[in-house]
């Protein structure tokens, strides 16, 4: 088997082993702890992995495959979303986009984060900030889509309640996406040097 033909196999069990993760951390509570309409997910963890791992086309499939099961909540699928539920009922295909697009930038901009810092850094370093921007880009590419998106209709207007966009983001993903950063940034910062040694890089 040629080198090139190693590193396929290598590519498809690493995105193998990283999506039976996801599935297990989102289609089951292990990866979620509920917080009112929203839950801490650690589902980010594996797409950040893969971004860095794999690449930034690594991260924007796991991204995708996280897009699609977070929209498949909407309709109680794996973990029901609450919020999901409803937006679905105003707008199927906008409720998806809003599922969907965030994740697959999030993970694709992630693993081009730790390309461009990793030329300046040792890997290690970029994978801890790697991780932390997954979680970020995350939390506010899925919180701008929801404003852009939805922000006009009254579910949405109830929850802004007349508040500025920006303090209404800050406070409804408050502890959720500190949370979620922290645990992103210590977890694929600890994980990934390790796996990258393993595999030759």
């Amino acid at each position: 088997m040629n080198n090139k033909s190693k590193n396929d196999v290598r590519y498809m069990v690493t995105l193998a082993m990283l999506t039976a993760i996801l599935l297990v951390m989102t289609m089951t509570p292990l990866g979620t702890i509920p917080i009112g309409p929203l839950s801490v997910s650690f589902a980010m963890i594996p797409v950040a992995i893969a971004a860095i791992v794999i690449g930034p086309v690594g991260g924007m499939i796991m991204g995708g495959i996280f897009g699609i099961i977070s929209y498949l909540s909407c309709f109680g699928v794996g973990v029901p979303s609450a919020m999901g539920a409803i937006l679905v009922d105003i707008d199927p295909f906008l409720a998806f986009v809003q599922r969907f697009v965030p994740r697959v930038l999030a993970g694709l901009c992630s693993g081009l984060i730790y390309t461009g810092c990793k030329k300046f850094m040792p890997s290690g370093i970029a994978s801890f900030i790697a991780g932390f921007f997954a979680a970020f880009l995350n939390t506010v590419l899925f919180m701008l889509a929801l404003v852009l998106l939805f922000g006009h209709t009254d579910y949405l207007q109830d929850m802004i309640g007349g508040k500025n966009v920006l303090v209404f983001i800050c406070s409804f993903v408050g502890i959720q996406a500190v949370v979620e950063m922290i645990a992103d940034t210590i977890i694929v910062g600890a994980i990934t040097p390790i796996i990258l040694k393993v595999r030759g890089k």
